[in-house]
């Protein structure tokens, strides 16, 4: 009889618990699967000292199969799930597609940035809810310190030393507070000429700092801000953001270069696709996690609307706690349900206070309900963060310890791009790269959909894909979405390239042969050979710009291949000799008739198309011509000469040759 499989998806700290409890309960009575972008589990709390410098990043990510044993680890994000069928579907990092069966399914897909209606702040904002958001927000404040340091105008320094954080919760909070901290730290070290210090704004529509808290650990707070130089101002937020500053809704305009967004979260719209009850974008679950009406269907963390039977009629908040019991809870039903475990357990919590770390020793806790400031609380926060991660905490600790001994180190590693961390991502803890395959390939929806617009519940935006271009999310946009290596298809006068499979030379690159669908697609006569080329321009004339050179000077995917690179691709040219680029062409004279060299003295790069040389290897598949090559350019058209303008050859049958503007 085969075990039962137990799928679980996501591994936030729901996802992360019930893999782990379940480990144990079922002892290789289950096939358990953890479906997961990335191979670590995630410790958020931490993640504001990521980006201050104090904390290396391997130091909150603990390994997903060095600390879940007996569990199959699949890296991929859903994008599917079919509930009669039992299966999930989901891609991996590198554009394959898999299917997971399953006799038990637990959804703990966590959550993603909140967006609001609000002009320009999913172009010029960045979040704070995953890894690479918070190696990029370090780079990025690096980066405009240092500027800043070098800024004559004393304009740009201030925009440029001015960090704008909208929301005053945990997150936003310890962003404002640390970051204060390390921009200080770095003007101390390198003071700025104009004499100006960072300014950090914390901006909330709501009355006081850490609304969620006891209003004595707000105020607590507040202080602590207030007295390193934060600008703290409650009920203001952002009206409209743009590339030089944002306006407040109180009328006033802040320049700056850094707007980060930390208004909230809400659930992974995976949970939207499947048609069932929802709660505020929430899966209704009953007190045993359990999905009404789908027994082998389970549910906890952010993306479950789970009921507080503390309170009747409310649900339990998004909150890492609560989602860390919930995983434990869910680990112990499911067991249930498969008879490998004890009896059903319905959710039952009891608050345990909060912690939150304002750097250095302060901090505003209220453990077992005890409201604590001050190095107490900081000592109670370290010790709490300590106890509650599952791994790392001897490399924690000594990060620490360096810390309070040692100065950071301020440096920008680049890692992480502008655009590889939008907003509106659906996935904040996978960076775009380039080489995903993105959904538009796909038929997916184009950039600038909602987050939740994608097929199966999956963002458009929030997978990483090679249509992510450099500019997609700047001021000014950037060029359209396509795969790597090739230009988007809907570009003007732009073809896509030929070259992309075996890396084979592009038809149109300065140098070598043309395609024949080009303008002027007849062979070239000017390459190395024994008699000198017929259609060059004199020496005083400019060259003619071939459609690879606008392509790449228009930032144009194709890039220029190195003259080794082209030897070793080009089946038409003898090993070991190399092209004579030092020697200047010979101007001829202008010939209206096109003369053809006779065989025997024609030059190897002068053979008609599809002729090669005795002895040389067969071209590959990918180095044919186009099936289609177009028409050719009538007979009579001169070549560029004194009298003539060089450029695209024009049609003759009354329209436009392709690329010509």
């Amino acid at each position: 009889m085969s075990r039962p499989r137990i799928v679980i998806v996501g591994a936030g700290f729901a996802g992360y618990r019930t893999a782990r409890t379940l480990s144990r309960l079922t002892r290789h009575q289950a096939d358990i699967t953890l479906l997961n972008p990335t191979d670590y589990f995630l410790y958020l709390p931490l993640l504001p000292q990521v980006a201050a410098g104090i904390l290396e990043p391997r130091r909150v990510s603990v390994s997903l199969s060095g600390t879940l044993p007996r569990v199959r680890l699949v890296l991929g994000e859903a994008d599917g799930i079919d509930l009669d069928g039992r299966t999930v579907h989901y891609t991996d990092p590198e554009g394959g597609e898999g299917t997971l069966r399953y006799d038990r399914l637990v959804l703990a897909a966590g959550s993603v940035n909140k967006l609001l209606p609000i002009p320009g702040v999913a172009e010029h904002a960045h979040g704070f809810r995953g890894l690479p958001e918070a190696l990029y927000l370090r780079d990025h404040v690096t980066r405009q310190v240092e500027l800043a340091a070098a800024a004559g105008d004393r304009a740009e320094c201030a925009a440029r030393c001015t960090f704008v954080v909208v929301g005053a919760g945990y997150t936003g909070t310890e962003v404002a507070a640390h970051g204060q901290m390390y921009t200080d730290a770095q003007v101390r070290r390198h003071p700025m000429r104009t004499g100006m210090r960072p300014r950090w704004m914390l901006l909330d529509v709501a009355e006081r700092v850490l609304p969620e808290m006891d209003e004595r650990l707000s105020r607590t707070a507040e202080r602590v801000l207030r007295q390193r130089g934060v600008d703290v101002r409650m009920g203001t937020s952002v009206k409209e953001a743009t590339h030089d500053g944002v306006l407040l809704t109180d009328g006033t305009t802040v320049d700056t270069r850094t707007l980060v967004w930390c208004v909230g979260v809400r659930p992974d719209p995976l949970v939207e696709s499947l048609g069932l009850p929802m709660e505020r974008g929430r899966l209704l679950v009953d007190p045993h996690l359990q999905v009404p009406g789908r027994p082998e269907l389970f549910a906890c963390g952010d993306v479950a609307a789970v009921p507080d039977l503390n309170r009747p009629g409310q649900y339990t908040p998004m909150t890492a706690q609560h989602a860390w019991r919930h995983g434990k809870v869910c680990a112990q039903n499911v067991a249930a349900s498969l008879g490998v475990g004890g009896e059903r357990r319905a959710y039952r919590h009891r608050d345990m206070g909060f912690v939150v770390d304002l750097g250095g020793a302060k901090a505003a806790a209220n453990p077992l309900g005890v409201p604590m400031s001050g190095p107490a609380a900081g000592a109670v926060t370290r010790g709490y963060h300590l106890a509650a991660m599952p791994g790392n905490r001897v490399r924690v600790a000594a990060d620490w310890l360096l810390d309070a001994v040692l100065p950071r180190q301020a440096v920008q590693l680049g890692l992480v791009r502008s655009w590889s961390v939008p907003l509106e991502s659906a996935s904040p803890e996978v960076a775009r790269v380039p080489g995903r395959p993105d959904n538009d390939a796909a038929g997916g929806p184009a950039d600038g959909a909602p987050a939740g617009a994608r097929s199966g519940g999956d963002s458009a935006a929030g997978r990483s894909g090679a249509g992510a271009e450099a500019g997609a999310h700047r001021p000014g946009g950037g060029p359209a979405r396509g795969r790597q290596g090739e230009p988007a298809a809907n570009q003007p006068g732009r073809e896509p390239a030929k070259n992309q499979p075996g890396r084979e030379p592009a038809k149109n690159q300065p140098g070598r042969e043309p395609a024949k669908g080009q303008p002027g697609g007849e062979p070239a006569k000017n390459q190395p050979g024994p008699e000198p080329a017929k259609n060059q321009p004199p020496k005083n004339q400019p060259a003619e710009k071939q459609p690879g050179e606008a392509q790449s000077a228009a930032g144009g995917s194709g890039r220029q291949r190195r003259p080794a690179e082209a030897a070793e691709s080009r089946p038409d040219r003898a090993p070991g000799k190399p092209r004579k680029t030092s020697e200047p062409p010979r101007a001829t004279k202008p010939s209206t008739t096109p003369t053809t060299p006779k065989p025997s003295a024609m030059p190897k790069s002068s053979r008609p198309p599809g002729a090669r040389a005795p002895g040389a290897p067969a071209p590959s598949r990918s180095a044919r011509p186009p099936a289609d090559p177009g028409p050719e350019p009538p007979a009579n058209q001169p070549p560029p000469g004194p009298d003539i303008a060089p450029g695209p050859v024009k049609r003759t049958d009354g329209r436009a040759a392709e690329g010509d503007s």
